[in-house]
């Protein structure tokens, strides 16, 4: 087992690990907003949809300041400099899952819903609540290493399978955007920077249960 998952062990109630699970829980909200943006945009909701974004952009400046907060603390903490190095990382990596959402309402504001065709909408929801299953999943797997490190490997498999269905959603949609005939090249552009923003935060999920892997195995 690893130094830094014995220091969890011993040090489960430190104010760095108490604001690791501040930011990670408030990612993870971050993504369900986008979530439910996404859901009204379909919709043609686009007050209810400013609302969404305007949640997550809030939560993403909140998630930015914790984690410097986060980085400060372990910076000060008696962690060797690979532990803290493994740990900052990890934080980082988490980050990019708020970084990602806040990108895809930055897209999904430019998009004219009313000129997107059903199936397509159809599509970023499904994409999107599978990310959303994704970033669940990588908050349990965060958890299972802090508190039941046994588990972590597996609740780290459970992520990537989520992630690896976040690529085969976007393999479709990617392929029913060149099907479908947007009214608007600069729609299917949009479209497609949307899905790749989405898929992006299932990537970064995964990438942070890679660095599980390596705090979980380093000797």
């Amino acid at each position: 087992m690893s130094e830094l998952i014995k220091w969890f062990e011993k040090r489960r109630e430190t104010r760095a690990l108490a604001t690791i699970q501040r930011h990670l829980a408030l990612t993870t909200g971050i993504v369900e907003d986008l979530e439910k943006a996404i859901s009204v945009a379909t919709k043609n909701d686009v007050k209810e949809m400013k609302r969404c974004v305007k949640r997550v952009a809030s939560s993403e400046r909140e998630a930015d300041v914790l984690r410097r907060k986060v980085m400060d603390e372990i910076s000060k903490g008696e962690l060797s400099p690979v532990d803290r190095a493994d740990l900052m990382d990890l934080v980082k990596r988490v980050d990019m899952v708020a970084d990602w959402s806040r990108e895809s309402t930055r897209v999904l504001g430019a998009i004219p819903m009313e000129h997107v065709p059903n199936s397509i909408k159809n599509e970023s929801l499904e994409m999107v609540r599978s990310v959303k299953q994704c970033a669940i999943s990588l908050q349990k797997c965060v958890n299972k290493m802090m508190r039941k490190p046994e588990e972590a490997l597996q609740a780290a498999d459970a992520v990537e399978r989520e992630e690896e269905k976040v690529d085969d959603i976007h393999e479709k949609a990617r392929i029913l955007l060149g099907k479908e005939d947007l009214p608007r090249a600069g729609v299917a552009v949009l479209v497609s920077q949307l899905f790749e923003a989405i898929e992006m935060i299932a990537d970064s999920c995964e990438d942070a249960c890679d660095q599980i892997r390596v705090i979980m195995v380093r000797k």
